[in-house]
C-alpha cells in the first residue's frame, strides 16, 4: 500500500476495531465475572495498560496521604510511576500516595443508581485526602506544581436501565453529588459515554464506538492535567520515627 492510499479515517477505524476486540477478548477471558466476584476492573485495567502512555500506571489500589489517612479501595486507579518513588505493597495490595493519583474509577458489570452512589462515596474518600507538593529544579529555576483535581468516573459494560431511559435515570444520580464525590465522566461500553466532551462523544443515543471515544477523552483530560506534583518526602519520612 502506497502513502497515497493512507487514510486517517481508516486508521481511526482500525484503532477502534483493536480496542473493541481487546475489550471483547478480555471479557471473554474472565468468563462470568459476577460469578467469581466482580472482576470487571480487570478488563478495564488491561485495556488502559495497553492504550495509555507508559507514564501512567494502572492498578486496583488504596490511597494514603502524609497524615496517615487511607481511602477506600478503588477498582481502577491511574497514577504516576515516572516521578513517584513511594508505591507501597502490603499483603499483595497496592497502596499509592495521594500526590501520585491522576484518576480513579469504579468498575462494574452494569451501571445502576446504587452503584453510582457507591462510587461517589468511594471517590470522596480519595478527594478528602491531603496532598503535598515540593519544589523541583527546572531550567528556569525552582518550580512547585499545584496538585490538579483528581478525575473520577464510572466504567460498565451494560446498563440496568433500558437504552431509552439511561439519561433520564442517570443524570439526577450524577447531579446529586457535585462535590467530593463528583463523577466527571464514564463509559457504558454497550451504550455510550457520559460527561465526555473533548473527544466529541457525548451520548444522546447509543453508538458502537463508546470505548474508543472514552479512551480518547481520558487521554485528552490527562494531557490537560500535566505531571503529578513532586511529593514532599519530609511529610512521609516523619512516620519512620513512629511505632507501628
Amino acid at each position: 500500500m502506497s502513502k497515497s492510499d493512507w487514510s486517517l479515517p481508516r486508521l481511526m477505524q482500525a484503532l477502534h476495531e483493536r480496542v473493541a476486540q481487546d475489550l471483547k477478548t478480555a471479557r471473554e477471558a474472565l468468563g462470568h465475572p459476577v460469578a467469581k466476584g466482580d472482576g470487571s476492573e480487570a478488563v478495564w485495567t488491561t485495556l488502559f495498560r495497553k492504550y495509555l502512555p507508559q507514564r501512567y500506571a494502572v492498578d486496583k489500589a488504596t490511597i494514603v496521604d502524609s497524615n496517615g489517612q487511607f481511602s477506600d479501595q478503588i477498582d481502577v486507579v491511574l497514577f504516576d510511576r515516572q516521578y513517584t518513588p513511594l508505591i507501597f505493597e502490603l499483603q499483595n495490595e497496592i497502596i499509592v500516595p495521594a500526590e501520585a493519583v491522576y484518576a480513579l474509577f469504579e468498575a462494574k458489570q452494569e451501571i445502576k443508581a446504587e452503584f453510582v452512589r457507591y462510587a461517589q462515596q468511594k471517590v470522596a474518600t480519595v478527594r478528602r485526602l491531603h496532598r503535598t507538593s515540593a519544589p523541583v529544579q527546572t531550567i528556569d529555576g525552582q518550580r512547585t506544581a499545584s496538585p490538579q483535581p483528581i478525575l473520577a468516573g464510572f466504567l460498565a459494560f451494560e446498563s440496568a436501565w433500558k437504552t431509552a431511559t439511561i439519561g433520564k435515570y442517570l443524570s439526577p444520580v450524577l447531579a446529586a453529588d457535585q462535590d467530593e464525590g463528583r463523577l466527571d465522566f464514564g463509559c457504558i461500553a454497550a451504550y455510550g459515554t457520559f460527561g465526555c466532551e473533548g473527544a466529541n462523544c457525548v451520548s444522546s443515543a447509543p453508538h458502537d464506538k463508546a470505548t474508543t471515544c472514552f479512551l480518547l477523552e481520558l487521554i485528552t483530560r490527562l494531557q490537560r492535567m500535566g505531571t503529578a506534583p513532586a511529593i514532599d518526602m519530609a511529610a512521609y519520612v516523619r512516620w519512620l520515627a513512629r511505632e507501628n
